[in-house]
């Protein structure tokens, strides 16, 4: 399974542009098991308690690797946007706590609600949608995601959402969901270019997106961090659509789709001459590589979750979880 995860072909250009400013159905056992025959039939992506053991083996192993800081514990668990975010953080913490983390309290999700779309072919996935004992009151969102019968449901997405911002989702009778092909032309947005849509309207607005947190109130965050008493702070937004971080979208119950998309984020902070240079705190330094002289370009990865409406209207970014992935110093 490819997972489309080395950025270092990206980031030549980047830092240039910075420094310049089976044939038959899918059929379900007497015991429950999914049997791959082809990929032409429309059935669920999972079994009800497929998806159940999938979401208690994922809890397991990521309060595992939280607790020791070891990302190998959960690596079978994670891909895609979740899995370079919670490599990363985990990198930074053994490097400061190798004996393990410190201040680790297991995560407990209740209140578990499973949407399972009913589709043809890979990959086959799956959203969980619950209340947890971190992040306050939000409502935790996990997307599970294979792209063959042989491979373990793994993690691509994780966000969390504000209480009764979680949409209704489209059921047939026997309450399977329905999975939005990403070229769909009913809705705002084409789901399949929401990343790509996403990072052109950071660098110069526009009109796709409603105002809130991850939109214009991000855009007006940038800009007044662009420039500040001895230090100049430079922003590149880059699209990730390919392999594990390939956007996914489910129907709502009134016609739109909840997309999840990743995008890639460069942050280059630059100190006037004659100025101390960025000073990071340790989880960065952690993940730093080269001397900090003048400048210190940071690499984040994020995953969005949208509401696209039906037709016309502005799409709403519901929920953004970014991490630091990797920086270097200059």
């Amino acid at each position: 399974m490819s997972r489309d995860r080395d950025p270092r072909t990206l980031r030549r250009p980047v830092r240039s542009a910075l420094i310049a400013t089976s044939t038959a159905a899918l059929s379900l056992s007497a015991g429950g098991c999914v049997v791959v025959h082809g990929e032409r039939e429309i059935l669920p992506s999972s079994t009800r308690a497929e998806a159940a053991e999938a979401l208690q083996e994922f809890t397991t192993a990521y309060n595992a690797a939280d607790k020791a800081y070891d990302g190998t514990l959960d690596a079978d668990h994670t891909t895609g946007a979740l899995a370079d975010i919670d490599s990363a953080r985990l990198k930074a913490g053994r490097a400061n706590n190798p004996d393990g983390n410190p201040n680790h309290t297991p995560l407990k999700l209740t209140d578990t609600k499973f949407t399972i779309p009913k589709k043809a072919g890979w990959p086959r996935w799956f959203v969980v949608d619950a209340a947890g004992n971190k992040g306050g009151t939000a409502r935790w969102l996990l997307v599970f995601t294979r792209s063959s019968l042989d491979d373990p449901f793994q993690v691509a997405y994780l966000t969390l959402v504000a209480p009764g911002k979680v949409p209704q989702f489209k059921k047939d009778a026997d309450g399977w969901a329905e999975s939005v092909p990403v070229n769909s032309t009913d809705l705002a947005a084409d789901p399949g270019e929401l990343s790509r849509t996403y990072t052109t309207y950071l660098q110069g607005g526009g009109e796709t997106f409603a105002d809130g947190p991850h939109t214009d109130q991000w855009r007006a965050l940038r800009q007044k961090n662009s420039k500040k008493p001895g230090m100049v702070t430079q922003y590149i937004d880059e699209p990730l659509t390919n392999g594990d971080y390939a956007p996914l979208a489910l129907r709502t119950a009134d016609g739109g789709a909840l997309v999840f998309f990743t995008t890639r984020h460069f942050e280059k902070q630059t100190a006037y001459a004659g100025t101390s240079g960025p000073a990071p705190g340790k989880d960065v330094l952690a993940l730093t590589k080269g001397e900090i002289k003048q400048s210190l370009t940071m690499e984040f990865v994020s995953n969005e979750v949208a509401l696209d409406p039906k037709g016309q209207g502005k799409v709403t970014i519901l929920g953004r979880i970014q991490g630091l992935t990797s920086a270097e110093g200059s």
